[in-house]
């Protein structure tokens, strides 16, 4: 059993009594860039929910039918202030649901404790992720809960999934929340990941982190939203883990060089000090079958949000990941107060590592330029794939503009660049029903037409992603960007 207690005390680190950080400069900087760049729209602030039909340019595929469910941060202000992080924002569900040639969308705040209170109160009442506040005390972790990083669908229901607190269950029709879920009582307010990964039995794999405590928890659930095991590894220096990824004996965690500093009225992500001077990016190795450490890797320093796949070959493991030079985590943050430009300095590139367990060796081979969000076909994951799903950029900036289909044998890629004016969100991978290669199905994701004020959802055929999107179905409105979602199939 897991030690819940030991768990639970990261949510009150550093949260002693402190005045709260009203920050209206944050707010002003903002507004002030925001009107001579529209590419700021992607994290401007969003208010009340929507729903319209999207107009369709091109043709829908018949064969595509489904929901595809998207998660991300949408509220950055209240009573005049400003959240310094993008990862701040409250959680804002959306649906977009394909059929019959049509598409129509819906997007609703997700009704968390902390979205409520605050709503209420007018003003932002807890700490964030990224932005210092402390007006009102906190029970556990739940109470900071902004479920806004991931949707997914799992046996018939429909989780807003977050970083450091439980998975918050909502309608898969209307979006509206249902509450909190709690997987087993002894499990209550627990961190539940916004990365669960799928097992080939219709299970889950998925893991929590306590970085003051140095504890990693991991969770198997079966076809039933059961949890099957469970299990606690001691891991030094433990910080912020956002990913990870399953072989088939295997599951891959790395763990980037930051030292969380106690430092008084500073958040979570400013707490976190680059240490890649001085200590290596880790590779932790834990075995499906017995829960523990296998072995643990060194790389060069770099930091680390997301992975594509993994799968045995042999003696050895490889995994897909995109990693970004030095310390990629609070330049990610720097739109929020207007800044023009975001990790200019740590471009990023996704890689192949092949982890060498008789020689303790990890190999990397680059695939890709600067990049972001891989994904594989849901049919290889977790064993040997050929195809590798990223969103890339034009320059060095992690501004997202190309959508790319790496062949990961020769690193050729299959890719199409919107353009000027146009940012992408995560795309997907949708196989045919009865895919009988990774190319057999469709490219489907959002991208931002910030001149318009628009959200789009795009279509490609997988087999030709250069011939750019088969379909675009425009919205009359933009909804706020997401971080992750998933494809769930009529």
């Amino acid at each position: 059993m897991t030690n819940r207690r030991h768990f639970l005390s990261f949510a009150a680190l550093g949260l002693a009594s402190r005045p709260a950080l009203a920050d209206s400069l944050t707010y002003q900087a903002f507004h002030h860039a925001l009107d001579g760049n529209a590419r700021l729209l992607a994290y401007a602030d969003h208010t009340g929910d929507v729903a319209g039909d999207a107009t369709v340019l091109g043709r829908l595929p018949a064969d595509l039918n489904g929901v595809f469910y998207r998660n991300g941060p949408g509220r950055f202000e209240l009573g005049g202030e400003r959240y310094h992080h993008w990862f701040d924002g409250d959680g804002f569900a959306q649906r977009w649901q394909i059929g019959d040639g049509k598409v129509s969308h819906i997007g609703r705040f997700v009704s968390t404790q902390k979205f409520e209170e605050e709503s209420k109160a007018g003003r932002f009442l807890f700490p964030a992720f990224g932005t210092w506040i402390d007006r009102k005390a906190m029970k556990n972790n739940d109470t900071v809960n902004v479920a806004n990083t991931n949707l997914l669908p799992f046996n018939g229901r429909v989780y807003a999934l977050w970083e450091g607190g439980s998975a918050t269950e909502v309608d898969p029709d209307t979006l509206a929340t249902r509450g909190i879920k709690t997987w087993r009582p002894d499990l209550k307010a627990m961190p539940f990941s916004a990365h669960p990964k799928p097992d080939p039995d219709g299970g889950l794999w998925n893991f929590g982190t306590s970085p003051g405590a140095d504890q990693l928890v991991i969770y198997r659930l079966n076809a039933a939203g059961e949890v099957a095991r469970t299990a606690m590894i001691a891991v030094p220096k433990l910080n912020m883990v956002h990913d990870f990824v399953v072989s088939g004996r295997h599951l891959i965690f790395l763990v980037a060089p930051y030292d969380l500093r106690d430092t008084a009225g500073a958040s979570f992500a400013e707490r976190m000090a680059w240490a890649g001077d001085k200590e290596p990016l880790r590779v932790l190795v834990i075995s499906k079958d017995t829960l523990a450490l296998r072995q643990v890797f060194e790389l060069p320093a770099r930091s680390v949000f997301h992975f594509g796949n993994a799968w045995e070959d042999g003696a050895s493991t490889r995994f897909d990941v995109v990693l970004h030079e030095g310390d990629a985590l609070r330049k990610v943050g720097l739109p929020m107060r207007g800044a023009s430009r975001m990790v200019s300095d740590n471009p990023s590139s996704t890689v192949q590592i092949t982890l060498d367990y008789a020689s303790g060796q990890a190999r990397e081979a680059r695939l890709f330029g600067v990049s972001e969000f891989p994904r594989v076909m849901p049919q290889v994951v977790s064993a040997r794939h050929r195809k590798l799903l990223v969103l890339g950029a034009s320059g060095r900036e992690l501004i997202l503009d190309s959508v790319n289909l790496i062949d990961t044998d020769n690193g050729k890629a299959d890719g199409y660049a919107f353009g000027p004016g146009w940012q992408v969100e995560e795309h997907v991978l949708v196989p045919r029903r009865g895919a009988r290669s990774e190319t057999d199905g469709y490219v489907v994701g959002v991208a931002q037409d910030t001149r318009r004020a628009q959200s789009v959802l795009t279509v490609f055929d997988a087999h030709n992603i250069k011939a750019g999107p088969v379909a675009l179905a425009r919205l009359p409105y933009r909804a706020p960007v997401c971080f992750h979602g998933n494809f769930l199939a009529a």
